[in-house]
């Protein structure tokens, strides 16, 4: 049995359709994880979401085992958490970290990233719409033995 795709996402990620419309968008968390599971076809998704960096973290260590690659929205945690980017350093196989907007665009504190320097690659600013094309990419990757 092949090992699914780790779809994480951080805090407030749950308000997605009601939060900040302007800056994200419409579409619900619900309506992401359909586009997710959608493209991440036989070889399933684990998709989750949560507001405490421990339950983040604990799930990371779950996707080092357990999965065969691992998009991540960090979201708040993108910009503070150490303990996170240390647990995502162990992560074996490729990972994208993931942001609905471009967090370029935005105030300086959304421009340094604890998690970059350890992601595989970046996708930022494609709206909820990115996410399948991030799941794509990443069954992709792992097709190629990346």
């Amino acid at each position: 049995m092949k090992k699914p795709v780790y779809v994480l996402n951080g805090p407030n990620l749950n308000r997605l359709g009601l939060r900040e419309p302007d800056i994200y968008g419409h579409t619900t968390l619900a309506e992401v994880e359909a586009l997710c599971r959608q493209a991440a076809g036989e070889e399933g998704l684990v998709f989750r979401q949560t507001n405490s960096e421990q339950e983040m973290i604990e799930w990371i260590h779950e996707a080092i085992d357990s999965s065969s690659a691992l998009l991540i929205n960090p979201a708040a945690f993108t910009f503070y958490s150490m303990a996170m980017m240390d647990a995502l350093k162990m992560y074996p196989g490729p990972m994208i970290e993931f942001h609905i907007s471009n967090v370029h665009k935005r105030e300086p504190m959304y421009h340094n990233s604890l998690v970059s320097p350890v992601a595989t690659a970046v996708m930022a600013g494609c709206g909820a719409r990115g996410y399948p094309h991030a799941v794509r990419l990443l069954r992709e990757m792992v097709a190629e033995g990346y």
